[in-house]
């Protein structure tokens, strides 16, 4: 019997809890991406999801299990972006009140976009002040629920749906590259492989600047770091939760980082090979294959392109460069 917080019973159910609000987004290959790496690349396109991340599944399956008490006292979350705004769209659809904390630097358009779906925005310092402490205060002032960005199993299942959703198109794949910030996507991805495609290998990818997964895997125990200076701002963690740790400790063989610049150079392959925007933590995953930090030729490989939430002005600045 697993001791595990999810299971993969839990991703199917999520899956079904989201169908129909979700996108099931598509899956592109590459010849040129193929032809670079040595493999048969599947990249399934989260980029596309609704809200421009993988963070509305977990965010939906969340909400849409609260109690009636719960819907009528609103949900608080604390992001620097995409998980806020899948909290305020996934809120706004089941009609429940939610308030955000947010960095003081947070992307300009995903704080627009987090109060476009009618989320109350509340900024904080990410390098002075601590945005859990602050999100559990607030909760308790007001008598909101919290759903942390990744610490909770109901976000992890959503979050596994995408790599549920890659399996059923490709069939088992050799190998699944996750990027990695506090681990949600990555935990859920790791239990949807672990019961789709056993033999699997599952990689976590995240920026040189945060190695805090890394460490914590390579240690045994959760390491926490102070808040990294990296483009990649959906991976700017300190830590991973309790929670993710424990999936990831058990399901994922190795975690590897890759730089700004090779992130850089993968959001140009994208925008000019074929054809999308992928924001930088989107584009972690990739950028560990095309950049051959692990060895994957021959083999098929699922990447997970988790997002596309990047301010144009900011998109031009980085891939003109």
């Amino acid at each position: 019997m697993s001791t595990l917080p999810i299971s993969f019973d839990d991703v199917a159910a999520a899956h079904e809890r989201i169908r129909g609000v979700a996108h099931r987004t598509p899956v592109l290959t590459s010849r040129t991406a193929n032809e670079r790496a040595g493999a048969e690349l599947f990249f399934k396109c989260e980029n596309l999801q609704r809200m421009g991340a993988f963070k509305f599944r977990g965010a939906y399956n969340a909400i849409a299990q609260f109690t009636p008490e719960q819907k009528a006292g609103g949900v608080i979350t604390f992001s620097s972006g995409n998980h806020a705004q899948a909290i305020a769209l996934s809120a706004k659809l089941l009609g429940v009140k939610a308030v955000i904390v947010m960095p003081h630097d947070a992307p300009a358009i995903k704080v627009a976009a987090t109060q476009g779906y009618g989320g109350e925005v509340i900024f904080y310092d990410r390098y002075t002040e601590d945005r859990e402490a602050l999100g559990k205060r607030l909760a308790a002032e007001r008598g909101l629920t919290l759903i942390p960005p990744y610490d909770h199993p109901h976000v992890m299942a959503g979050q596994g749906t995408a790599a549920k959703e890659l399996f059923e198109e490709t069939g088992p794949l050799d190998m699944l590259f996750v990027p990695l910030g506090g681990g949600g996507l990555l935990s859920g991805c790791a239990t949807a492989a672990h019961a789709l495609a056993p033999a699997c290998t599952v990689i976590g990818v995240e920026p040189e600047a945060g190695n805090d997964g890394q460490r914590s895997l390579q240690t045994g125990s959760i390491v926490h770091i102070d808040t990294p200076k990296t483009i990649a701002d959906g991976a700017q963690t300190q830590h991973l939760g309790q929670y993710t740790f424990a999936v990831i400790r058990e399901r994922v063989r190795e975690i590897v980082t890759v730089s700004d610049a090779e992130l850089v150079d993968t959001m140009k392959f994208f925008a000019s090979r074929m054809k999308i925007v992928v924001e930088p933590t989107g584009c972690l995953a990739a950028a560990a294959v095309l950049e051959g930090k692990v060895d994957v030729r021959g083999k098929r490989v699922g990447i997970v392109l988790s997002g596309g939430n990047v301010d144009l002005l900011r998109f031009a600045e980085l891939v003109g460069a």
